[in-house]
């Protein structure tokens, strides 16, 4: 995570959030172009997500329902208005990209497979995303007539060559994926939290919900490739996790789906 010092005018903020941010050191963490992240070093820390009016509803549902289950951080405030505020605890540690944990990366890979594993073995009873894999294909086939699409997340494997060729496996294989499973949504390094290796949260769950397991186990195959700069670790990921549970089949048709984002 990279952290940059910044300074904000507080009329840029909504009301409720000003006491909190007078007076702290402020820092840039953002890392992406759809949200901005902002690290506030006061107490034991806190982070500000802001975007787009009612973006971050599902996602500060999602982290009070993983908060309550011991696996993510303390929602403090959810605000709405011009812009989504989220504002949560800063978790105990270092996301998975941090140099400690790259430098191991066979370690890295068993502790990334054997949480998820713990992860998806979790009660989903009371989600408020009961049905991601719904929402998860209706999706997809939005992106499709829109033509957003990406071919390039898997080429050497699950690639496809065209949008339309991806698309043919979603509608014709798409009601293999189940809705059983408490996903993440977004498994990669960046969104798991280690304090000295030990799991401390996950983060930015916007995403979760229950749904089918595959789509976790091929975000963790794909962060392992894209953070490690190879494919090599992708089956021993597949059996830290427990090989008799990955469906090639399956995973095969989430690929098919993230093409279209």
């Amino acid at each position: 995570m990279t952290l940059t010092p910044i300074t904000a005018d507080l009329s840029e903020f909504p009301d409720e959030l000003h006491e909190i941010l007078r007076g702290a050191r402020l820092y840039d963490s953002s890392c992406s172009q759809e949200a901005r992240v902002i690290f506030i070093d006061r107490d034991s820390g806190y982070f500000l997500k802001s975007a787009p009016t009612g973006s971050l509803r599902k996602e500060a549902e999602l982290t009070r329902y993983f908060h309550e289950k011991g696996l993510a951080a303390g929602v403090t405030r959810y605000v709405t208005g011009g812009r989504d505020w989220l504002l949560t605890e800063k978790l105990r540690g270092d996301d998975c990209t941090a140099a400690k944990y790259l430098e191991r990366p066979e370690r890295l890979c068993d502790a990334l497979a054997e949480r998820l594993f713990l992860l998806h073995a979790a009660d989903c009873a009371g989600c408020p995303e009961p049905n991601r894999t719904a929402s998860y294909l209706a999706d997809a086939e939005s992106n499709f007539r829109r033509g957003h699409y990406d071919l390039d997340l898997f080429p050497d494997s699950w690639g496809f060559e065209t949008a339309e060729q991806a698309h043919s496996i979603v509608l014709t294989s798409g009601h293999l994926l189940q809705a059983d499973t408490l996903l993440h949504g977004d498994y990669c390094l960046p969104n798991v939290i280690l304090d000295d290796w030990r799991f401390s949260g996950f983060v930015d769950l916007g995403s979760g919900g229950v749904g089918d397991r595959h789509v976790d186990l091929f975000w963790g195959a794909w962060t392992l490739n894209f953070n490690l700069k190879t494919d090599k670790f992708r089956q021993r990921f597949f059996d830290a996790y427990g090989r008799g549970r990955v469906d090639e089949a399956r995973l095969r048709v989430v690929a098919a789906v993230e093409v279209f984002g």
